[in-house]
């Protein structure tokens, strides 16, 4: 780590003037339970490191025109305390809540999982299910992305080296809307997705689905949305056909590989499952049945 610098600016201009004028390797520290790890294990050694937590607005959560707005570096613990996300967007935070330990989640954050781009990060399927905008920020001010535009593979994002994201913003929630999301890991806590999958859906007076967005995790170089799987939810009830389907678009849209936590084949038949799964719980949740967090 001889010659890295480290700047904690107290506004977006200044952020954003630190990253453009970096001569090397610059890195935005969010939450830092990545970028610490990946520096001491010497797998990334940065010039400059650029700590956006004193930028006002960077910590904390808002309503706005009905909807959330949480800065992106916004500890997870804080967000999980929030009664207003608990209540709008549970799979969010249940995903969330999922990274690390305790001592992690007075850290971790949401700008952190997303811009660290792995494929199996927790709260990013959850986010791409949400629908959730970044709001990024540089030198040509400020500009909203979905989050799904984020990533663009392992370790690799689409923001400009002289840009990094200033919040998040998750949409007003209709009647009778709800989240969840799901992992499966090989142990009991604590472990990297096997597949994680997010599901988010609005239903009418008869428990039909009028709208769905679903995402899955760890079965590509991205977590990715699934159309075909939230096609296969709206129009519909949860019935076994509407279940069968949704297992099948998962599967077919899962390109995962092969390594120590599951193979191929494996992985695939776990995201059909866990598809059918976390729907069930969205759906139960849009109907306003109480359904306990299942990790």
């Amino acid at each position: 780590m001889s010659g890295l610098s480290y700047a904690a600016p107290t506004s977006v201009e200044d952020a954003v003037k630190l990253l453009a004028g970096a001569s090397g390797l610059a890195k935005v520290l969010s939450g830092g339970t990545d970028l610490l790890v990946q520096m001491r294990s010497g797998r990334l050694k940065p010039d400059l490191i650029v700590d956006t937590k004193k930028i006002p607005g960077l910590i904390g959560i808002r309503e706005e025109n009905g909807g959330f707005v949480v800065g992106a570096a916004t500890p997870g613990a804080v967000v999980e305390a929030h009664v207003g996300m608990n209540k709008a967007w549970p799979g969010v935070v249940e995903a969330l809540d999922l990274i690390g330990s305790t001592q992690v989640q007075g850290r971790c954050s949401l700008a952190g999982n997303l811009c660290n781009a792995s494929p199996a990060a927790d709260s990013v399927p959850a986010m791409y299910a949400a629908g959730a905008i970044a709001v990024v920020v540089g030198p040509n001010g400020r500009r909203e992305v979905p989050v799904e535009q984020i990533p663009a593979g392992p370790g690799r994002t689409t923001l400009a080296k002289d840009e990094f994201i200033l919040e998040f913003k998750f949409p007003p929630r209709p009647a009778r809307s709800s989240d969840a999301y799901l992992r499966f890991i090989p142990r009991t806590e604590m472990d990297i997705a096997v597949v994680g999958c997010g599901v988010n859906v609005t239903l009418d007076e008869k428990g039909v689905c009028t709208a769905a967005r679903v995402a899955l995790g760890a079965v590509a170089p991205t977590v990715i949305l699934v159309p075909d799987a939230a096609a296969a939810l709206v129009g519909h009830t949860l019935d076994d056909a509407t279940l069968a389907k949704l297992d099948a678009a998962a599967q077919a849209a899962a390109k995962p590989i092969s390594d120590k936590r599951g193979t191929v084949e494996y992985r695939v038949k776990v995201a059909g499952v866990l598809a059918r799964r976390t729907a069930a719980i969205a759906f139960d949740r849009a109907a306003g049945k109480t359904s306990a967090k299942v990790h």
